[in-house]
């Protein structure tokens, strides 16, 4: 699926990577390629020296809106309706019956006025023109950028969620020359129903960090996995049942240490900080099994300080200091957006269980790390959830209330460890390198991924 490689590509080609800072998924896909981009620098299109005002406004305004009605959607009453006039804007419709639905929205529409008519996005691709390597980018409109202004690069959209909106095709996707990279199946045929040409889609999987992986043959992310299995399953209830297999796939577990530390759950809130409460909820319901050593909990407040500082001030009123200082409880937070998503793959390495909504971070099932899913934010969240659902690599939160009830009947059951395997065998590990692959024209030895996951 999609285009073969062009002959002569050099194999050390690089690729302008162009991303948002809108939430945390756009960054977050972009920083998985950072060894592709020139120089690895990632260029950020709505945070970058010389962008022009009007630019710079229409930006502002878009993020400030998200993010507030992101906030708001906790909110009884006013929160609800708010976020569902924003969620209508970006409907996925449901995908059967299989038909087309390549009739631009009112929404994308309005995206081309403002391109064409106030020349929006013009300075970024002006800037990049005079050496057109592949644009790669994790967000739909900076690739419309790209094609109306004129970039005579190749455009590459790298897709962050499990299905899309028909906002992410272009306003004639039959004649567009976008390409896509596809996290999964479901992306596939949802791009054709939109218009967008079988030739011009990569089913990849969704980039993860190289760190985590370690190879076509993901030497790293078998060893995290093997020993985040000894910690979620320490009764040996799924090891023992499945010893063969593991062995066959991980290789001897007589050698592995049992584990990579204590058991640690790690809650991480999105990049609006719309969810930060639930934390201060979980971290009191295991307040006496952190104090037994039964378990540590990480919050990550992400490149937010005013989330840190909220975590800081409700643990220390709750009688939480001891834990904060000795590490049952850790707060991790960074000075920037690129500090955090560089600290990111150490997070993911140390975390046996991952919190947080089903955002993007969803395939992060993939390196073998169970989900246990807040409530969505978006119809494109609740796609992803029931993308998890379906690989058996995540599931709903309970009241997290009880967390320290139902969270260890899941541990001592093993029913996490079953999830962390069908996780790490069922979703795709190695989009970045897939990604790579086509930009770069290098071979890597993976098999072909399953169409519909």
């Amino acid at each position: 699926m999609g285009e073969q490689k062009k002959k002569g590509q050099s194999r050390s080609q690089k690729a302008w990577v162009v991303t948002v800072n809108m939430g945390y998924g756009h960054e977050r896909a972009a920083s998985a390629l950072r060894s592709i981009a020139t120089k690895g620098e990632i260029i950020v299109a709505n945070d970058y020296k010389g962008i022009p005002k009007s630019d710079d406004a229409i930006w502002k305004n878009s993020k400030k809106f998200y993010e507030t009605i992101s906030r708001l959607k906790p909110v009884p009453g006013v929160g609800d309706l708010a976020f569902e006039v924003m969620d209508k804007l970006q409907e996925i419709k449901p995908f059967y019956p299989d038909r087309d639905l390549s009739k631009p929205t009112v929404q994308l529409k309005q995206m081309y006025r403002l391109i064409r008519k106030k020349k929006y996005g013009k300075h970024l691709i002006d800037m990049l023109r005079d050496r057109p390597l592949p644009f790669v980018t994790p967000f739909f409109l900076t690739a419309f950028f790209a094609e109306e202004h004129g970039y005579p690069g190749d455009i590459y959209v790298v897709v962050c969620d499990a299905d899309i909106s028909r906002t992410w095709a272009a306003l004639d996707p039959h004649k567009s020359r976008i390409k896509y990279f596809a996290p999964n199946g479901r992306v596939v045929e949802r791009l054709q129903q939109y218009g967008v040409p079988k030739k011009n889609i990569y089913l990849t999987g969704f980039p993860m960090p190289k760190e985590n992986i370690g190879g076509a043959k993901a030497p790293q992310a078998k060893k995290d996995l093997m020993s985040r299995l000894h910690n979620l399953d320490p009764n040996h209830y799924f090891i023992n049942r499945y010893k063969k297999t593991i062995s066959d796939h991980l290789g001897s577990t007589r050698h592995t240490p049992k584990s990579h530390g204590p058991l640690t759950l790690t809650f991480a809130v999105g990049g609006a900080g719309a969810q930060k409460k639930l934390g201060m909820v979980i971290a009191k319901s295991l307040h006496v099994a952190m104090q037994r050593k039964k378990i540590r909990l990480q919050l990550v407040a992400g490149a937010r300080p005013e989330v840190a500082a909220f975590f800081q001030k409700e643990l220390r009123s709750a009688g939480y200091s001891k834990l904060l200082k000795s590490g049952g409880i850790k707060i991790l937070v960074e000075k920037t957006r690129r500090e955090y998503f560089d600290s990111f793959p150490e997070i993911i390495a140390s975390t046996d269980i991952l919190w947080t909504k089903p955002s993007e971070l969803s395939f992060y099932t993939g390196l073998g790390v169970p989900i246990i899913m807040a409530p969505p934010i978006g119809s494109q969240e609740e796609f992803n959830r029931y993308w998890l659902t379906q690989v058996g690599g995540g599931i709903n939160q309970l009241d997290p209330r009880y967390t320290a009830e139902w969270l260890f009947d899941w541990i001592e059951s093993g029913g996490l460890a079953r999830m962390a395997w069908n996780g790490f065998t069922e979703a795709p590990t190695h989009g970045a390198y897939r990604i790579e692959e086509v930009i770069t024209g290098e071979d890597v030895e993976l098999r072909k991924l399953p169409f519909i996951v």
